[in-house]
């Protein structure tokens, strides 16, 4: 593994003593100097970041770019550096919104990324590490969320459900700030992402984007095209897709993911959803639609509710290298205990062992709102619901009215910042879109469309998982490699 610092010579040749595209105005930000030291105090990936060689460090940027003189915020960076011939830095974030991205600074440990770059990870503003971070429910307000029975679609329910949303939002305004709200999403982002790029003297940005790490790569790619070198984006999020578009598209991937571990599930005598998969969707909610007024046995005191049984079955979705734990979760929950399901639904929330929560989800929402139109048109909102429940039977608890609650995002307390639209990067070298053809929350046609609207090159893989790069597969790898190091672009799109 080569992650081990190289020789001064080796790392810092290729830096330029100045930083280069510095904008009027922000010239204290990107000159400012970066103090590395150890990640020991950089939330819960800072110990095992030190244990991998990385270091970390906070660098300053201004909470509103349009008036930069007003407030600040630090935005917490890794790095492993480079233990070769050095090429510069390459830039990677794992998605979410609100994925802690400190841990990435190992992401290309045993590739020749390790060799010639500086991998750095960085947690976006608002977000882990970062300060200040997004915050809006203590951890055991987190736990009676996760609680709640958020599907009663009568109108006493859908009323109930929009108060909810209501105090949340204000429980965000209380404890994060109206301006932290208002300068945390993507638009911000990108500009965070430059003053790095600006303070590690890169002339021009690398960057490896996942999930909603596509979108920062996209507009990035907007802003900043004359700071491109090379841009590797995976499960691509379509800047030209609706809000609503997306999310029935997810559901319909989902579902595709359930269907092919419902068919794996069922060559195993033990399988809980039967072995006719044909059957599985309607013994998964007879499993499951009981949890809604009597939660499963735990060791946990908290018990499995009906949520996050859905919660622990989609974290389990997103790769078949867990399939196994959801078989076995299913085949428990079925016994009466709901122990492995209640872990993968933790894993996705947040929740560690000792009771507390990162910020993910708070963080999520308030980025979600903030870079999308909010819906609040309830014939809509019915609408979605709707078609959510066309597209993925197994998560359709047979409530449905045609009627449903308005979104959280319509209760946000700051308007939004993007919307749907087709990028123009006049002047962007070639990009590299990766996309997989079965891929549960990225849709694979959605990466078709991102390296048309980029002009970029496609790879296509072949598979039931959540994006690939990097994941050992090496049809993908040897030429994402190649192109980062060599800015050699495929000639076709491959398929593998």
């Amino acid at each position: 593994m080569a992650t081990a610092c190289g020789s001064p010579s080796d790392t810092t040749r290729a830096v330029p003593a100045e930083p280069v595209g510095v904008p009027d105005g922000l010239e204290q930000f990107y000159t400012q100097p970066v103090t590395w030291e150890s990640c020991a105090g950089y939330g819960t990936d800072g110990p095992r970041l030190g244990r991998e060689g990385a270091e970390c460090a906070r660098i300053t940027v201004p909470l509103d770019y349009d008036d930069p003189d007003v407030a600040t915020a630090k935005i917490a960076i890794s790095r492993v550096r480079a233990g070769g011939d050095r090429i510069g830095s390459l830039l990677v974030n794992p998605g979410g919104p609100g994925a802690s991205g400190l841990g990435m600074a190992t992401v290309a440990a045993s590739t020749e990324l390790a060799e010639r770059f500086d991998v750095v990870g960085f947690d976006p503003r608002g977000v882990g590490a970062s300060e200040p971070a997004v915050r809006c429910l203590t951890d055991a307000e987190a736990d009676a969320e996760r609680a709640r029975d958020d599907g009663d679609m009568s109108p006493e329910g859908i009323a109930a459900s929009e108060k909810h949303s209501q105090e949340y939002a204000d429980a965000c305004v209380e404890r994060s700030g109206l301006d932290l709200l208002a300068h945390v999403g993507t638009r911000e982002v990108v500009r965070d992402m430059d003053v790095i790029r600006g303070v590690l003297r890169d002339e021009k940005l690398n960057y490896l984007g996942f999930s909603y790490g596509t979108r920062l790569g996209t507009v990035y790619a907007e802003t900043f095209p004359d700071r491109v070198r090379a841009l590797v984006l995976d499960g691509a999020l379509d800047p030209e897709q609706e809000p609503v578009e997306e999310v029935v598209l997810q559901a319909a991937g989902f579902q595709r993911a359930f269907d092919a571990f419902a068919a794996d599930c069922a060559r195993y005598d033990t399988c809980a959803l039967g072995t006719d998969p044909t059957q599985a969707v309607a013994r998964f909610r007879a499993l499951v639609d009981p949890l809604i007024t009597a939660p499963a046995r735990t060791t946990d005191p908290r018990g499995l509710s009906h949520r996050d049984a859905i919660t622990g079955v989609q974290q389990a979705l997103y790769s078949p290298s867990l399939w196994g734990s959801l078989r076995g979760g299913l085949r428990s929950l079925a016994d009466g205990n709901g122990d492995t399901l209640l872990l993968l639904a933790d894993m996705y929330e947040g929740r560690g062992e000792d009771g507390t929560y990162n910020n993910v989800n708070d963080a999520f929402n308030a980025i979600r709102c903030v870079d999308d139109p909010r819906i609040t048109d309830r014939a809509l909102a019915g609408e979605a619901d709707t078609r959510f429940r066309e597209a993925a039977p197994f998560l359709d608890d047979g409530r449905g009215t045609g009627q449903a609650p308005l979104d959280l995002c319509a209760f946000w307390p700051v308007p939004n910042t993007g919307e749907p639209h087709t990028p123009e990067v006049p002047g962007l070298p070639p990009v590299l879109v990766v996309s997989t053809t079965e891929d549960p929350a990225t849709p694979y046609q959605a990466g078709v469309d991102l390296a048309r609207q980029l002009g970029g090159a496609l790879i296509s893989f072949t598979g039931t998982q959540h994006t690939v790069v990097l994941d050992g597969q090496r049809c993908v790898d040897d030429p994402v490699i190649r192109y980062l190091v060599s800015l050699e672009v495929p000639e076709s799109d491959p398929h593998c």
